[in-house]
């Protein structure tokens, strides 16, 4: 619906300011008229009659009070005020009037923006009701009806939910919500990170209503926005399970990403994923990391996350599976001695809440290659300048290496380029092992995880954590778990059996 705007400012900048980003903007306007004191505005008002005033509160007189409120209740226009101060008294005078925003000098764009819009959407929305075309109904509902199980409300409501990608501006889709003209709607209910909207039963196009409404809320403020809509019919689900069930389908953005509407009848169950690395993984990511194999890891991840589908795993489970691998990283930067560098631990953190925090995976896996990048820069540079911690190095090595039967700590030593009996002071000085235990550690862990997850015969698990001789691995396995390998297969196995 076309307005008539009247802009009244003592600033000509100001004034012309507003008007040009009237006339740029896409809001519909039949004509603006500009006055910049408050007789012309008077004149003004009285000969074109506006449907929206932008009013500089500063201009008006006390003695003029009186005649600008007659004026208000006789024409009723929408009201945005103005004012160089931000002070209690103008947001008082501003609630008196029944102004519909206040805007403070100097005025950001997202606000006059949010203003101008809302003050479109209202005049459309007299207009229809004027008509009879529309109204909303809120009758016999309350946040009760969606946080209470035992809520006696009718249940017959189908259910939107709309959740921006920045938490921060719920309040201005909660406004832009209430006065967007939606049909057979029933209530509108704002939280803390999400808007919910019940529609009458008998609403036909939910989904449709809910795709415009994004096009337009995307066209006014350009910030990521997702909805779901409950589809399901079954009157026996309450408001308050729908309203679960909703919630549940919005973390889904976490794959699918904002700008969409998803609808659904029920909400899928989350499925396992394994949140820590495996030894083989580990190898990998150690075997990666010190071949500064971008493009291996960056296929690693692509395929590891990127390709999954729907039944999707628990979105916490993902975020603790990126944490072991930056474990690895962490690892990895310790060799290079990168957490002593202030730039490269502040990027870690920076990555570290990504993973925890960031609402969508893509954008945490690219912020994740995007790291590794700078970390490979990092590393290289500290390999020129020889200041790689040796023991770090020499275990990531032993970790990658521990299936080699023949492996000695002369080997490692020279991997790291240090004496190996240097080495080996270092490596108990650090660790308080010796190179005898630590790779018996490292050979067990593994032989631990085949015996639990695989059924090969403990032959073959010896020769392949090391050992040639299986009378010894045995051994070993005894003095370090308190059990022989048999024994721990079998304990491993019923505790399993009895869990499930």
């Amino acid at each position: 619906m076309e307005g008539k705007w009247l802009i009244a400012d003592r600033d000509l900048n100001e004034r012309e300011g507003l008007k040009w980003w009237l006339r740029t903007s896409s809001i519909p306007v039949t004509n603006i008229l500009l006055a910049s004191d408050y007789q012309e505005f008077i004149v003004i008002f009285e000969r074109d009659i506006p449907d929206i005033v932008v009013m500089e509160l500063d201009m008006i007189g006390r003695e003029d009070w009186s005649s600008f409120r007659e004026l208000l209740q006789i024409y009723d226009p929408v009201l945005i005020l103005t004012s160089a101060e931000s002070t209690f008294e103008k947001a008082r005078l501003a609630i008196d009037m029944q102004a519909l925003d206040l805007m403070i000098k100097p005025f950001s764009t997202t606000k006059v923006n949010s203003a101008f819009q809302k003050a479109s959407r209202r005049i459309g929305k007299k207009n229809s009701s004027n008509g009879g075309q529309y109204t909303h109904s809120y009758k016999d509902l309350s946040y009760e009806a969606l946080f209470n199980s035992q809520s006696s409300a009718r249940q017959e409501y189908q259910m939107a939910a709309f959740k921006t990608e920045n938490a921060e501006t719920i309040g201005t889709l909660s406004s832009f919500l209430s006065e967007y003209p939606f049909k057979d709607l029933h209530g509108v209910f704002t939280l803390s990170d999400m808007i919910v909207l019940l529609f009458l039963e008998t609403c036909p196009n939910i989904t449709e209503q809910c795709q415009k409404a994004m096009r337009k809320w995307d066209e006014e403020f350009l910030e990521p926005l997702a909805i779901v809509v409950y589809t399901g019919k079954n009157p026996a689900v309450t408001i308050h399970q729908k309203y679960l069930q909703t919630k549940k389908m919005l973390e889904f953005t976490y794959y699918k990403g904002y700008k969409q509407v998803v609808e659904f009848e029920y909400s899928p169950d989350w499925v396992h994923m394994d949140p820590f690395l495996t030894p083989p993984e580990q190898r990998k990511w150690v075997d990666m990391l010190n071949n500064f194999d971008l493009e291996k890891i960056k296929k690693w991840l692509y395929d590891e996350f990127l390709q999954l589908q729907n039944p999707y795993p628990d979105p916490g489970l993902v975020r603790i599976r990126l944490t072991s691998i930056l474990a690895q990283i962490r690892r990895y930067m310790q060799t290079y001695n990168l957490v002593d560098q202030p730039l490269y631990e502040r990027e870690y953190r920076y990555i570290f809440n990504s993973i925890l925090y960031d609402t969508v995976l893509y954008r945490t896996v690219q912020n994740l290659i995007l790291f590794i990048q700078k970390i490979f820069i990092g590393a290289e540079a500290s390999s020129r300048n020889y200041k790689q911690d040796p023991i770090e190095r020499g275990i990531a090595y032993m970790e990658a290496n521990f299936s080699n039967t023949n492996l000695k700590l002369e080997d490692v030593a020279q991997y790291v380029d240090r004496n190996p009996s240097y080495f080996s002071h270092l490596l108990i000085s650090k660790s308080g092992k010796g190179f005898t235990e630590v790779l018996a550690g490292i050979r067990i862990k593994e032989a631990k995880r085949l015996l639990i997850e695989t059924r090969k015969p403990i032959k073959e698990i010896s020769y392949l954590v090391g050992y040639q001789n299986t009378n010894y691995f045995s051994r070993i396995f005894k003095e370090t778990i308190g059990m022989s390998p048999r024994e721990y297969r079998l304990n491993k196995t019923e505790n399993l059996t009895r869990e499930n």
